[in-house]
């Protein structure tokens, strides 16, 4: 993708959610909004969210600490998987654990999902035209951070498996022109006081 100016990519998965998934936890409210107080002198341009409540609600919430940045809904920040590999496509050894876990995946989703991906990669990535530098945030699921991830590091399609992030965490990608991307932030909690960290993560895995 071609552009004279660089584009700052700001993902972030969405606070903790009830059970039910309808909305956020009153934790998950906390992260977004002190999500937002460590966002709010960013010059963003526009801050795109999923349609699914959990990402609504954490953008509004970010949203309510940055300075008249308009909030856009957009189905390719949504929860979908962007991906389903072929066996052969996996290592041997993680091949079983991977397939498992994607079985359930609808027919619809399988179809569906990655012709949003694409659409997520031609919306959010590369450096952009213009002289001035462009800020924007995205506040979506798991998955599409972790493929968007994948694809700045020039990573095979099936490696979005495995690149987990917690809620509310924040991940930033520069596209500046002439150069490859970069991962400058992944997975970032700082904001975060220790209580309210590495929810979305198995008990296992908090560290």
């Amino acid at each position: 993708m071609t552009g004279t100016a660089t584009r700052y990519l700001y993902l972030v998965r969405h606070g903790e959610a009830l059970p039910d998934e309808s909305g956020l936890t009153e934790d998950g409210r906390r992260q977004a909004s002190l999500l937002g107080q460590r966002l709010r002198d960013i010059p963003f341009t526009a801050v795109h969210h999923g349609p699914l409540p959990r990402a609504e609600q954490t953008a509004r919430l970010i949203g309510e600490h940055l300075k008249d940045v308009p909030l856009k809904v957009c189905d390719v920040a949504g929860d979908y998987v962007p991906h389903v590999p072929a066996r052969d496509e996996l290592p041997a050894e993680s091949a079983d654990l991977f397939l498992r876990f994607l079985a359930d995946v609808p027919d619809e989703e399988r179809e569906h999902g990655p012709a949003l991906a694409r659409r997520a990669l031609d919306t959010f990535t590369g450096p952009v035209d213009g002289e001035e530098d462009r800020h924007e945030l995205v506040v979506t699921h798991n998955f599409l951070v972790a493929w968007l991830v994948r694809d700045a590091m020039h990573a095979p399609k099936w490696r979005w498996l495995g690149l987990n992030h917690g809620n509310a965490a924040l991940t930033v990608i520069r596209y500046a022109p002439g150069r490859p991307a970069c991962v400058l932030v992944s997975n970032d909690m700082r904001h975060l006081p220790a209580e309210l960290r590495w929810t979305g993560f198995p008990p296992e895995l908090h560290i």
